[in-house]
């Protein structure tokens, strides 16, 4: 006999909200009764009968998961899950898998980070905006329009996405250096133009350009603060595709300000949306957009279905993939 589960999909305004999450729920299988909500507990009914929560970006806090008593597993529709409190998932022994595995968000995130490289050097903004305002703004430019053949290249990461990262970078002649916990191995690493593995320290020291892969936990929280900041070179620039919270964004614009840093292109923030406080929005030589990395046409059918599968098995009764807790 099929046993029908509850599943809460919380998809807020920001990702698309009710839209999106209908989306979602159309691709879910049949032995499973789909509410969406824009917020965790919008529907303390739905929430309180859930046996399964899937989330896009909405936080999952304690007072949620006390306020469910049916729920069997967390899964976040991303590679990020700082948006769930582990420890209280822990406590209760509540499973939390994210989609790592599965490559959805990986190409676009890859290639967003080097779409803000090459604005960055190519200073696409500035030039745009001047031409726009009818500057011919070559002489002016020239003397800070670079190329990335011959760079060396810092990922602080070297997971799905930030290999995917190097192996363009190799495509474009750069030079890698990466940082994390471990070396990845001598095979992989010759695979990925001869990237070596070098302390957090030595990288910022090293690269001309900075991407970060990392996921935000409390130990990376402000992994880039004005300490880290002041060990980059002056012709350096920091791209961050990942979590705006791996970065001290007032220290950035401080570097930023000082010419300390040569430029900076951010796709995430903390918090998201940013408010018109941010700093960085009127920060120089940076280009900005809105969490775009992951959200292609093709990335978010990728990410629904990568993460419908995983909690479709679990109500199935298969072990989940993708445990981040």
């Amino acid at each position: 006999m099929t046993v029908t589960k509850n599943v809460l999909a919380v998809v807020p305004p920001h990702v698309g909200g009710r839209g999106a999450g209908a989306a979602l729920a159309s691709v879910f299988p049949g032995q499973a009764r789909v509410t969406v909500v824009e917020a965790t507990d919008e529907d303390p009914a739905a929430l309180r009968e859930a046996h399964v929560i899937i989330t896009g970006l909405g936080p999952v806090t304690a007072e949620h998961i006390a306020a469910a008593p049916e729920l069997q597993l967390i899964q976040c529709a991303s590679h990020g899950f700082d948006y769930v409190d582990l420890d209280a998932a822990r406590a209760r022994g509540l499973p939390v898998c994210n989609i790592g595995s599965s490559g959805a968000e990986q190409q676009n995130v890859a290639e967003q980070t080097f779409a803000l490289m090459l604005a960055l050097a190519k200073q696409l903004v500035p030039a745009h905006t001047a031409l726009v305002d009818a500057d011919w703004a070559l002489p002016r430019l020239q003397r800070s329009i670079t190329e990335l053949s011959g760079k060396t290249l810092g990922i602080v990461g070297l997971g799905h996405i930030g290999e995917e990262v190097a192996r363009r970078a190799v495509a474009f002649d750069m030079r890698i250096v990466y940082a994390g916990r471990e070396r990845v191995g001598a095979e992989r690493e010759a695979r990925l133009g001869g990237a070596r593995h070098v302390g957090l320290d030595e990288l910022l020291r090293t690269a001309d350009y900075v991407t970060l892969h990392a996921p935000l936990t409390e130990a990376t929280r402000h992994l880039l603060d004005a300490d880290r900041l002041a060990l980059l070179k002056p012709t350096a620039f920091v791209i961050n595709t990942a979590r705006g919270a791996l970065i001290d964004q007032d220290a950035l614009a401080d570097a930023l300000e000082k010419g300390a840093l040569a430029g900076a292109g951010i796709d995430v923030f903390d918090p998201e949306p940013p408010t018109s406080a941010l700093r960085l929005l009127r920060a120089p030589n940076v280009v900005l957009s809105p969490h775009v990395a992951g959200v292609t046409r093709e990335t978010l059918v990728r990410i629904a279905l990568a993460a419908v599968q995983n909690a479709a098995d679990f109500v199935a009764g298969e072990t989940p993939r993708d445990l981040v807790s």
